[in-house]
């Protein structure tokens, strides 16, 4: 697992390769949780409805908030930079239409990036583009721990 941010400036890692490489943990990876497209303006992932669902054959709504929490805390540590790391303090989802099959797609934009604190928006869709969830994620910055 790398803690640095991605060099594109010089030929360097791409947001993609780092989020990639450095992995959304074990819980999104049982979810099915894939990166699409990743960086500071914008964070993308994908998750199948089928096995995260409710009993009644829905998608669950902490399915939707780990989808959320995955892009919105791995967008904040790639803005945090390195020796820093973001750490979620809030988090709240509005679920407005339930996906009952195929693969919802989160699309992450920040709505503050600031020295202490970030604060990302993620709208989470429907194979036919229909809004289902929208969470919103803060998070603290701070210095990583030290080895």
């Amino acid at each position: 697992m790398t803690s640095t941010t991605p060099d594109t400036t010089s030929g360097g890692t791409s947001g993609l390769d780092w989020a990639k490489e450095r992995g959304m943990g074990a819980l999104a990876e049982k979810m099915g949780i894939e990166w699409v497209e990743f960086s500071v303006e914008r964070s993308v992932a994908t998750m199948p409805v089928e096995g995260n669902t409710q009993p009644v054959g829905l998608l669950h709504g902490g399915a939707y908030v780990v989808l959320g929490e995955s892009l919105g805390s791995m967008a904040a540590n790639l803005y945090a930079g390195p020796g820093r790391l973001a750490v979620g303090i809030d988090i709240n989802a509005t679920h407005t239409r339930s996906a009952t099959s195929g693969v919802v797609t989160g699309v992450c934009t920040p709505i503050h990036l600031g020295r202490s604190l970030t604060v990302h928006e993620i709208a989470v869709t429907d194979e036919q583009g229909r809004r289902c969830s929208t969470i919103r994620i803060t998070n603290m910055i701070k210095d990583a721990p030290t080895s």
